[in-house]
């Protein structure tokens, strides 16, 4: 019931030795600075990639330039080459300040965010309901006809996830989000009213279908409309929503105990966000980058006015351009391209982060918490289940701020590294006697601050990360199939944990989970680059030359 949810990015510039360097285009925010022509050839390593030649060149627009400024520029040119082949790209530091951009952009983030919050809602709405529908629909003793309401959610959210990508590419990210609207309407209206198990389970189907459309394109949609200098927090709060959801689906279940029937009302709320996101979409300005692929060049201008202010779009304008000269201008990739020896070192990354996620154990920790807390005297499974969600909020409150500060690597170590001692923790508090007097307790804490961690890196991380490391070409497709392995993997550690569970102890399988966080902070440390900081246009020129 986790909310998970998604190009090496680059400032203005990069800092080297004496601030001598490349003078780069950021999406929304920086300003060209007056500096010496100079360039430089680069072993550059990125997200595994090997290393390649990165062609690094600043420009002067003062005059007047002596022949001994000039021999001093290149012996600062040498020894900047010296430090630059020593480093990785997320190594090198931002060189120009970035200025704050007059445009407007938070208001379409929220409408976007509306995806969100039906992701999170749809799946924790069937929490608190599912007994009471299933008393109504009488199958109150068909556990089978339970578990189906209850996974095809996940099934159709994986179909939604692959044809996410696909739809954004050819209608656009806005006419993607109001697509997007039918299912999430139709099969939130099918719930509401069903009086069969048939009808229920074709409802969920299409509302999952909805959110994995949603998992795909709000992700995309932010960090494409978003200033550099905001996009990570911005980018964040797509998990926040994600959260706000499940604690809306908890929230609007409180009336069950009074009216048994108010399961219809909690499914037919969703209605409501469904017909805002179709509206607002309509108001809403199209992706910069999606309509400059398109060829729509005065549209894409009008855009970045909007987004980024007026001052800024000859700049954002000249940095697609540029990203264009480097791959971007090339058709949109085809699904094979994404296996190509070109894309799937950076594509892997992608899907190992959602794959690391879900086999990290967060299912498991909330598939079990009401369990734990009630070991530890809270009878109350309300109270439990807000428990949990408060603290998920929390940590992306807290990870939010710190997206454009901390950085998305090293709050993903930190994030992998907390949730590998949490679940130390909790398989101990299991399996060792010694701690049998303080079990109730450590469990408690081992599950708060599990979800804690997760919430400040592996939960909202993945899906901001993907848009800015895939090159715009295969962008919208690599975000899919990455949210595709997400999707599936939900759905198969669903269907067999329990099993597991059953065969080898609750103790072994939190050891296990453990254990997987480590290998995740060992694979991220390797092979996920930094991009607080950078344009999705710099990243992707950085990455194509260092392929």
């Amino acid at each position: 019931m986790q909310g998970t949810t998604l190009a090496v990015k680059a400032r203005t510039g990069y800092g080297l030795q004496k601030r001598t360097g490349l003078t780069g285009l950021g999406e929304c925010g920086g300003r060209r600075s007056s500096k010496l022509s100079v360039r430089m050839s680069d072993r550059i390593g990125c997200c595994g990639l090997r290393r390649g030649l990165f062609s690094m060149e600043t420009e002067l627009a003062r005059a007047k330039i002596g022949f001994g400024s000039l021999l001093r520029s290149s012996a600062k040119a040498k020894s900047v080459r010296a430090q630059a082949s020593e480093e990785d790209i997320e190594d090198i530091a931002p060189l120009n300040p970035q200025t704050k951009s007059s445009g407007t952009v938070l208001p379409y983030v929220g409408v976007a965010c509306l995806g969100a919050i039906l992701f999170g809602y749809h799946l924790g709405v069937v929490n608190g309901a599912l007994e009471y529908l299933a008393k109504d629909l009488g199958i109150a003793e068909n556990t089978v006809a339970q578990g189906w309401i209850v996974s095809t959610l996940l099934a159709g959210a994986t179909v939604g996830s692959f044809t996410g990508g696909a739809l954004a590419d050819k209608f656009g990210r806005t006419r993607t989000f109001q697509l997007d609207a039918i299912p999430l309407v139709i099969g939130a209206f099918l719930c509401a009213t069903a009086q069969s198990v048939q009808t229920m389970i074709i409802g969920r189907l299409l509302a999952g279908i909805g959110i994995g459309i949603s998992s795909a394109i709000v992700p995309l949609y932010i960090s494409e409309i978003s200033p550099t200098e905001i996009r990570g927090a911005l980018g964040s709060v797509n998990q926040l929503f994600i959260c706000i959801g499940i604690l809306a689906a908890l929230v609007a279940g409180l009336p069950l105990a009074g009216n048994p029937l108010w399961w219809r009302t909690m499914f037919g709320i969703a209605l409501i966000p469904s017909v805002l996101l179709a509206l607002g979409m309509g108001f809403s300005p199209e992706s910069p980058r999606w309509l400059f692929q398109q060829g729509k060049i005065v549209e894409a201008e009008k855009t970045i006015k909007t987004l980024c202010g007026k001052e800024k779009v000859a700049e954002v304008m000249q940095d697609l351009s540029a990203a264009g000269q480097g791959g971007s201008a090339e058709p949109e990739a085809g699904w094979l391209d994404l296996f190509s020896s070109r894309y799937w070192k950076v594509v892997s990354v992608g899907v190992a982060l959602f794959l690391f996620q879900q086999l990290a154990g967060i299912n498991a920790v909330v598939y079990y918490s009401t369990s734990v807390f009630r070991s530890a005297g809270v009878a109350s499974d309300v109270a439990a289940s807000a428990l949990v969600g408060a603290a998920n909020v929390l940590g992306t409150t807290v990870a939010s701020s710190l997206m454009d500060k901390q950085g998305r690597k090293s709050l993903l170590m930190i994030s992998f590294s907390g949730m590998a001692a949490s679940m130390l923790l909790l398989s101990l508090s299991f399996s060792w006697k010694v701690l049998a007097p303080y079990a109730a307790p450590l469990a408690v804490v081992g599950t708060v601050l599990y979800v804690l961690s997760f919430s400040l890196g592996a939960g909202p991380v993945p899906a901001l990360l993907l848009p800015e490391i895939f090159a715009s070409r295969i962008r919208a497709k690599a975000v899919a199939l990455s949210l595709g392995m997400h999707w599936i993997s939900n759905f198969v550690i669903g269907l067999f944990f329990l099993c597991v569970v059953n065969n080898y102890g609750i103790s072994s399988v939190y050891l296990g989970f453990s254990a997987i966080c480590l290998l995740a902070v060992l694979y991220i440390a390797v092979n996920v680059v930094e991009t607080k900081g950078r344009s999705l246009e710099e990243i992707e020129r950085a990455l194509n030359l260092a392929t």
